[in-house]
């Protein structure tokens, strides 16, 4: 079975009622960190639970060392999971508003922790299942406590030092999910710095995605990385962002599109930006 799978809302819609189906509602908003709580509240895919990216799927900050989303306390998540009623054998679709950063990010963790099958992104999100005509909830979801039991594989995880001196090795493939501008160092809405890491590549997370928010096929997947890639090993390629979101995206696109799960420098740019000797690029 494929480490990425999508689902459409019509076949979501079919499965809801699965024994042992979870459905995580990882709706948020960098801008307004309320929101998605307060949307999930106001309406939700029944039987979802509400997975908030700052204090579900991310770890504490700590500022002038992590990132703005560090990785959550990996026993900790496990026992998240398992709140939500996760177990090794579930099925568990995942959904946002449509874009499916939030979404690919916690498709990322449950990866991270062994959980390779049986995982959905919702193609499109909550904007195609609207779309589909399709109803929300506002009942809590009944469930039971889970008893998954993953265990983190840190062979998937750059750290900056270990990306430092991999930034001079023909082989590395080093993408970034930002969008131009901000990869540029032309803007930069969020954090002090702007700029990129030296070597890197624009992969903009959003074209992955056709204009009405779908994940495009896998053909042109494949054709977008494999310009990115040239002729390096896609077993070397690292992705960031600004937070080590984002770049989830990417991650669940590549493997949409037939290539292994490859690596995460999961501090990405927030955290790269702490230490004044680490190097900082812009322009192309």
């Amino acid at each position: 079975m494929p480490i990425a799978q999508l689902i459409s809302p019509h076949a979501l819609e079919q499965k809801k009622q699965q024994p042992g189906l979870v459905i995580l509602d990882c709706r948020f908003a960098l801008e307004d960190s309320d929101y998605g709580q307060r949307s999930y509240a106001e309406g939700h895919i029944a039987g979802a639970s509400y997975a908030d990216l700052e204090r579900d799927l991310s770890g504490p900050v700590i500022k002038g060392q992590t990132g703005r989303h560090p990785l959550p306390d990996a026993q900790q998540f496990v026992e998240r999971l398992q709140a939500w009623g996760v177990n090794n054998d579930s099925e568990v679709v995942l959904y946002d508003d449509g874009p499916g950063a939030f979404a690919a990010r916690a498709w990322w963790l449950l990866a991270w922790l062994g959980k390779r099958d049986g995982v959905f992104i919702l193609d499109g999100g909550l904007k195609a299942w609207h779309a589909a005509g399709l109803p929300l909830s506002l009942d809590a979801p009944s469930r039971q406590a889970g008893t998954f039991s993953g265990t983190p594989d840190d062979s998937l995880l750059l750290s900056a030092e270990q990306l430092q001196q991999r930034l001079q090795q023909p082989s590395l493939t080093l993408l970034d999910a930002r969008a131009l501008p901000r990869f540029r160092g032309e803007v930069e809405p969020i954090d002090p710095i702007a700029g990129h890491i030296p070597g890197a590549q624009c992969a903009a997370f959003t074209d992955n995605l056709s204009s009405d928010g779908r994940f495009l096929p896998a053909d042109q997947l494949k054709q977008r990385f494999a310009e990115k890639l040239g002729d390096r090993s896609p077993t070397e390629l690292v992705a960031y962002c600004g937070s080590g979101v984002t770049a989830c995206h990417n991650l669940f696109a590549l493997c949409l599109a037939g290539y292994p799960l490859a690596g995460l420098y999961a501090g990405s740019w927030s955290e790269w930006i702490n230490e004044p000797a680490r190097g900082i690029a812009t322009g192309n």
